[in-house]
């Protein structure tokens, strides 16, 4: 099951922060550096690091990293 852990390295790159701390309720208004350009490379970040395609409504209905968790944890059948 992926968990919030998982998803700091990419975080962490994407937004050249390596002491990012993220939780389920974490929104990119609570993240600097997390606008509207770094969200698409953190998409294509997280889809390489799990192998997974997101469709436009998937990534449209996140509105947390628990969000993001969950439809990651959907497809790839950890859930």
């Amino acid at each position: 099951m992926i968990e919030v852990k998982d998803l700091i390295p990419v975080f962490a790159d994407v937004l050249e922060n390596e002491n990012i701390i993220l939780e389920l309720s974490t929104t990119a208004d609570h993240v600097e550096g997390w606008d509207s350009l770094n969200h698409i490379y953190l998409v294509v970040g997280i889809e390489k690091k799990f192998k997974v395609k997101f469709t436009t409504q998937e990534i449209q209905s996140w509105k947390n990293v628990g969000d993001i968790i969950n439809n990651l944890n959907r497809k790839t059948g950890a859930l």
